[in-house]
């Protein structure tokens, strides 16, 4: 499987339906996908943020290779490593000893959820989660929202119960980790800041992938202006320092008549 694609940002339509599905306020759904990947769903390669566990796997393939392949394989989670790409060199590993059980033992995209997790989201495969997950964030976001009400924790997202939510979602270790404070946090931070500027935070995805790293936040300070006039300047365009529709379809860079241009054009009303 691919895992790199068009790594398309969310788009508000994608983001409202989510919320629509889960029954909650946009700051508390922001709030968990914060506090679980920073709120960005792709590594600068354009492959979707996931961490691989090892004791998923281990459990999956009855800890076949336990003995043979501890990095990848053992009863106790951990190892992990560092992030980013490592995490895709784990998984890789692990896909040639059991394919099926590798994308289940890997947490997938903006909510991190676990590909075992599959028939939660509402898909019939693992493989089609996945698929989901390599296209876009709102596949991301799609699937933490099924995964929420199919898990009965759609209700403590609604009433902003984050010790419910957190032992729900993060495993009953979670006080160990402050994982309920910082969703309350996360929260707080939402409501008082503002929610992320959708349109902004494409540009700072898309600038990542063009090796101009910015915060992902959504919001359009300083270095996010100038990243973007760098941009534009390098490939022609008006200096606006400003996520303008030309940017944004210059930093995805999709083919004429492609898939991803007509996502651009739906998303950003492109014509």
């Amino acid at each position: 499987m691919d895992f790199a694609a068009w790594g398309a940002p969310l788009a508000e339509q994608e983001l409202d339906q989510a919320v629509a599905l889960v029954g909650c306020d946009t700051a508390a759904l922001w709030a968990l996908v914060m506090v679980e990947t920073t709120g960005v769903g792709f590594l600068p390669d354009r492959r979707p943020r996931l961490l691989f566990e090892r004791h998923y796997f281990s459990r999956l393939t009855q800890g076949r290779f336990d003995g043979t392949d501890p990095d990848i394989s053992a009863p106790t989670a951990g190892g992990y490593g560092p992030g980013g790409g490592h995490q895709y060199d784990r998984l890789q590993a692990a896909l040639v000893l059991d394919p099926d059980a590798a994308l289940r033992s890997a947490s997938w995209g903006l909510g991190q959820v676990m590909g075992a997790a599959f028939r939660a989201t509402g898909h019939p495969t693992v493989e089609a989660m996945v698929a989901d997950c390599v296209a876009g964030e709102g596949g991301q976001l799609l699937c933490l929202a099924r995964f929420l009400v199919s898990n009965g924790l759609a209700t403590a997202l609604q009433q902003g119960d984050w010790t419910r939510l957190a032992r729900g979602y993060n495993g009953p270790d979670y006080a160990a980790q402050h994982y309920d404070e910082r969703l309350a946090a996360s929260h707080r931070r939402l409501v008082q800041d503002g929610l992320p500027d959708l349109r902004v935070r494409a540009a700072q995805l898309g600038l990542a992938y063009h090796d101009r790293p910015v915060p992902v936040d959504g919001r359009l300070e300083q270095a996010t202006q100038t990243a973007l006039a760098a941009f534009q300047a390098e490939a022609g365009l008006p200096v606006t320092r400003r996520p303008d529709t030309p940017t944004l379809v210059r930093l995805y860079d999709p083919p004429p008549g492609s898939a991803a241009l007509a996502g651009i054009r739906r998303v950003w009303q492109y014509n």
